[in-house]
Formats: structure tokens, C-alpha cells, sequence
């Protein structure tokens, strides 16, 4: 079973991670190679960290396209945190459907106010609302008729 809170860390760890990516251009495959030689792994969930780091690059089109329409601003307009943000809730929203939304958005929210610029938080949370009712509309419907 997966703890809350390595699958915490991994969100943590990977918002770095993507940033630093998107920022110097490097190796996705050298940057984990980094992250697991400069920090201490034992309480992160490394799968879920992998398949993210992997996984956002190679659907990179598919994950920006979900959310980009949904912008008030262009995609380059966005500053590094909030755009790895955005792509990290909206791989988890797409294709982690084992993650409850209201999880997936309000794990984004904090990272946005612990890394994010002032106020971010809300504009990742309103952009991830609009890339769930897209992506999991059925959850939550059934959300909403459970309350």
C-alpha cells in the first residue's frame, strides 16, 4: 500500500524536477539519476515518481493541449512552477484515474503555495477544476450526488 505521504514527497520532489527540466533542457533520464543521488528516496514513492518524470515528457502534447485552452494567457506566458504544476495534475487527472480529483487538485494547490509565485494557488486550482470536469467528469458527478 502507498502511504500518503511518500506519494507527498514524490509530488514535492517532482515539481522540482520538471522545473529544473524545463528550465535547463536537460536529460529527463540524467535529472532522475540526480534526484536519486541528492536526496533521500526511502520515504518517496519512487514509481509514481518515475512514471511522472517519464511519462509528462512523452505526452507533453496530449497534457498541454487538456489544459491550455482553459489559460487566460499563452502557454510560454506561464511561469515555470505553474506550468509544471499544471502538468503534473493534469497527467494525474488524465491517466491516474486511481487518484481521487479532489486529491490530484488539492495536492497541486499546496505545492503551487509552497513553490508557486503569490497566488498561484488559485489559478492552478481553477485551471485543474476545468481540466477535471473535462477528464473525470463521472467522479464527480457521483461526488456531487453522494454530499
Amino acid at each position: 500500500m502507498v502511504l500518503p505521504s511518500t506519494r507527498k514527497k514524490a509530488r514535492q520532489l517532482l515539481v522540482q524536477a520538471l522545473y529544473q527540466w524545463q528550465i535547463s533542457g536537460s536529460d529527463i533520464g540524467s535529472i532522475e539519476v540526480e534526484f536519486f543521488t541528492d536526496n533521500n528516496m526511502t520515504k518517496v514513492d519512487t514509481e509514481f515518481f518515475r512514471e511522472l518524470l517519464h511519462g509528462i515528457p512523452r505526452k507533453l502534447d496530449e497534457i498541454d493541449g487538456a489544459y491550455e485552452p482553459h489559460l487566460d494567457r499563452k502557454l510560454g506566458d506561464l511561469d515555470p512552477i505553474s506550468r509544471a504544476l499544471l502538468r503534473m495534475g493534469t497527467y494525474e487527472l488524465s491517466f491516474r484515474i486511481d487518484v481521487p480529483y479532489k486529491v490530484v487538485i488539492n495536492e497541486a494547490v499546496n505545492l503551487a503555495k509552497k513553490f508557486g509565485p503569490t497566488d498561484a494557488y488559485k489559478y492552478i486550482n481553477s485551471i485543474l477544476d476545468k481540466v477535471a470536469m473535462a477528464t473525470r467528469a463521472t467522479e464527480i458527478k457521483a461526488d456531487r450526488k453522494s454530499r
